[in-house]
């Protein structure tokens, strides 16, 4: 009897220990962040979205893990989007946030709070690789020295960069302030006003192109195609297109080896699929959807790549992957490559009207794939309404750090709905393309004025007043207005509208 009690008194004992050392035991490690962010790739541009282009990575991507169908981004074009994915603000508050010039200065404030400073605050090493398009240094900028202020002063560690745009000038990759392989004998100079140097432009000298223009891109010629802008010198640093894919995926798979050890947040932009579309011999005439449909396979070769990084550092199981897109599609962009002419059955938007530039549903309705075995289900679907406004906010929340009243002003903690806990999402979501539109459940409001219609920007209808209505639910492709039959509805979302505009949407 007495060993009988002993033996249930040491029993007790033991599980009351490690009931304790349970409570006290540390949170599982927080979760590596890897945001993949598409240009211009449209819904309908992946297989797996009912695209006729093959992507196998992407494919497996969401095969493993969480494909929304009802996810946006902020904005139609890609440097509101930016802005509006990293400070948690749509852009429309900021100043100077349309697409940018090449030798445009930093646009987000710096040490501001940022989707990247949170993260940084709470112990993560963050780097940003590929695609910047978010202003440079304060001033005229020196492109020969040491460029600042940059990525550093709003949260990033390490940042390798493609300044603005492959469409524009200086055609050069920044790493850490500085331009890559610049030779001090051969200095840069940059102008979007008046003309510079002596060399030929694309407008005078076409014979000269491996790639012809259909409307503006007519300035310097970089490796045979002609670009927004002028640029003299750093013949040495100058970018070659076919190879950038590569570069900026090798940089973006360091940065994963280098921080292997310790919690690490990496926003990798892609530039692929923007123009000029100039992919690598490797996937050139591999689709036969010409040019756009070859780099969207080299976009996916890219997905692929990181991917195996981190499952050969036993990384896979608990890194938080993102795919998602700045914008909808669009086909001729500013370059002759056969966008229209070699699409085929392929619909980049798919059910969606319009998309880049556009207030329709294609503008901003992008793919969005969400994988993270440790906690979202592999082969899973969400319809949640879902938009990149919440991403700082949401990570934030994810890594445990704070968030102070009057940050991050329109961006809400949506963690849930992004990993697809929450099978609602936001109620609605304000998007920006020349103007505002907005989202509410089934329902899209289209303010009045010229909005794109088609994939591309020379293509508009005009929306009188007081704007369009379309219920998404029986009318996806947007035909047809029934503002007038519903003037409430209107009247109710125009003032949710100017509620937005006034003050930060996490306020209200």
């Amino acid at each position: 009897m007495r060993n009988d009690r002993s033996l249930s008194v040491m029993l007790l004992t033991a599980v009351s220990l490690l009931f304790a050392m349970a409570c006290q035991a540390p949170a599982a490690d927080p979760p590596n962040i890897v945001l993949i962010y598409g240009d211009d790739v449209g819904y309908g541009d992946v297989a797996c979205y009912g695209g006729s282009i093959a992507t196998p990575n992407l494919d497996q991507l969401a095969a493993e893990g969480l494909r929304h169908t009802d996810a946006h981004c902020s904005a139609a074009t890609c440097t509101p989007s930016r802005y509006a994915l990293l400070t948690g603000s749509y852009a429309f508050r900021g100043k100077r946030t349309g697409i940018q010039p090449g030798n445009a200065n930093l646009i987000i404030q710096p040490k501001s709070a940022t989707l990247p400073e949170r993260l940084k605050s709470a112990g993560y090493t963050t780097g940003v690789v590929g695609k910047w398009h978010l202003g440079l240094g304060d001033g005229p900028i020196d492109w020969n020295g040491k460029i600042t202020p940059g990525p550093e002063s709003i949260g990033f560690d390490y940042h390798f960069l493609i300044p603005a745009t492959g469409d524009r000038v200086p055609c050069v990759y920044v790493e850490q302030g500085r331009v890559v392989d610049l030779a001090p004998a051969d200095p840069i100079e940059v102008s979007y006003g008046k003309r510079i140097g002596d060399a030929p432009i694309g407008k005078e000298r076409p014979d000269l192109l491996k790639m012809q223009v259909t409307h503006g891109h007519d300035r310097t010629i970089v490796n045979g195609i002609s670009r927004i802008g002028y640029m003299t010198g750093g013949e040495q640093a100058r970018w070659v297109d076919e190879d950038m894919a590569d570069v900026i995926t090798s940089q973006a798979v360091k940065f994963i080896e280098r921080n292997k050890e310790k919690p690490f947040f990496l926003y990798f932009a892609s530039h692929d699929i923007h123009v000029p579309r100039v992919p690598h011999s490797r996937f050139a005439g591999t689709t036969g959807h010409g040019p756009r449909g070859d780099a969207m396979a080299q976009l996916d070769w890219c997905v692929g790549e990181v991917m195996k990084t981190l499952k050969q550092h036993g990384l896979e199981e608990n890194t938080l992957v993102i795919f998602s897109s700045d914008n909808g599609p669009v086909l001729d962009d500013g370059y002759a490559d056969q966008a229209n002419e070699l699409l085929g059955d392929h619909r980049p938007a798919a059910d969606w009207r319009a998309g880049k530039y556009s207030k329709f549903e294609g503008g901003t309705r992008v793919p969005t794939i969400v994988r993270w075995p440790a906690r979202i289900p592999a082969n899973t679907t969400s319809d949640a309404l879902v938009g990149q406004i919440d991403w700082a906010h949401s990570l934030a929340s994810l890594a445990g750090a704070s968030v102070e009243e009057g940050t991050l002003v329109d961006s809400l903690d949506q963690l849930p709905a992004l990993l697809g806990e929450d099978s609602s999402g936001r109620t609605y979501l304000a998007e920006e393309a020349n103007g505002l539109s907005l989202r509410q459940g089934q329902w899209k409001y289209v303010t009045p004025g010229r909005v794109t219609d088609k994939l591309g920007p020379w293509n508009r209808v005009k929306v009188t007043p007081p704007g369009a209505l379309y219920d998404l639910a029986s009318d996806p492709q947007e035909q047809t207005d029934v503002a007038s039959e519903n003037a409430e509805r209107v009247e109710q979302m125009q003032s949710l509208l100017e509620r937005i505009k006034q003050q930060g949407d996490a306020a209200q």
